[in-house]
């Protein structure tokens, strides 16, 4: 199973292709889709969505997990990251991808063992669980990792709860 993360961005939007289920994944594919600050924010968005589309079609994507956005002092970048994150939603549904949305600290959690871990401990233990010999650069893209990982553990849990009644990924 293909699993899409990525950490929502609007100059940088971190991604992650991971081919497997629970704690056993390979990463496939990793990198971060950038889009120039001098462009017009719709032009960026649609250079997103084309990036995006990109990689849900080529990797037939079973689903596509997200970092919740979560903002406090930093509200100057929110609408760009709620951008990104909308149009990574719109082309995961019409592709049939099911999304998921996850807390940073879950993230971490699900990851490190511990829903605080510092930044370093998250890329550390990105590049242990997938086998990789250094911590995934740039930090965006150690993150999407990071949140394609924790979906695989966390998914089979969020499937018995719906099937039990309890809502689910949608």
């Amino acid at each position: 199973m293909f699993v899409l993360g990525i950490d929502p961005g609007l100059s940088r939007c971190g991604y992650c292709v991971l081919d497997g289920t629970g704690r056993k994944a390979t990463a496939v594919a990793m990198g971060v889709m950038r889009t120039s600050p001098d462009d017009a924010v719709w032009d960026r968005l649609a250079m997103l969505q084309t990036d995006v589309r990109a990689l849900l079609a080529e990797y037939d994507i079973a689903a596509v997990a997200l970092e919740r956005v979560v903002f406090g002092a930093n509200v100057s970048t929110a609408s760009g990251v709620l951008q990104a994150a909308g149009v990574v939603m719109c082309e995961a549904v019409g592709a049939g991808a099911a999304v998921a949305e996850y807390a940073p600290s879950q993230i971490k959690e699900a990851v490190t063992g511990w829903g605080a871990a510092p930044k370093d401990q998250v890329g550390q233990m990105v590049a242990s669980l997938l086998g990789l010999s250094e911590i995934p650069r740039p930090a965006d893209a150690a993150d999407a990792a990071a949140i394609a990982l924790c979906h695989l553990a966390m998914a089979p849990l969020a499937a018995r709860a719906a099937t039990a009644g309890f809502g689910g990924i949608r």
